[in-house]
């Protein structure tokens, strides 16, 4: 009895014909790119072809992006110091006007009167000295 209901199954496989599926391609909407690539203008030979041009190009421009970077910077540190540079020019004359004014007479006459400093009201006397005596 067993080989009986194998038998038929068998029979039944056999009668059951398995048809190859066929695998369909996807295919390709029509437009000038796919027309370009497909139909010979360009083959995948002569893409593989110019695939070390393709790849100079593509550095070419990662060294121009870069590049350009590089001069971003160094324009932004250029302005950065530049306006650095004018205020440290601000303050030297701001200084400068300053220590020209306590350097007059009359500032320092008041800056010596607090150690007990006081200003000579007389002029200066000449002392003369003759030759003789020396």
């Amino acid at each position: 009895m067993n080989n009986h209901f194998r038998n038929e199954i068998v029979e039944e496989e056999a009668e059951i014909q398995i048809e190859p599926v066929k695998e369909e391609k996807a295919e390709l909407p029509r437009n000038f790119l796919t027309a370009l690539f497909t139909d010979g203008v360009f083959s995948k030979e002569a893409a593989s072809a110019m695939l070390p041009f393709i790849i100079y190009l593509a550095v070419l421009g990662m060294v121009y992006i870069g590049n350009r970077h590089f001069a971003e910077k160094n324009i932004r540190s250029i302005d950065k110091l530049s306006k650095e540079v004018k205020e440290l020019s601000w303050d030297y004359k701001a200084l400068k006007a300053d220590l020209m004014l306590k350097s007059t007479q009359t500032e320092v006459a008041k800056q010596v009167d607090t150690l007990g400093l006081r200003e000579p009201i007389r002029p200066p006397k000449k002392i003369l000295i003759s030759a003789d005596e020396y």
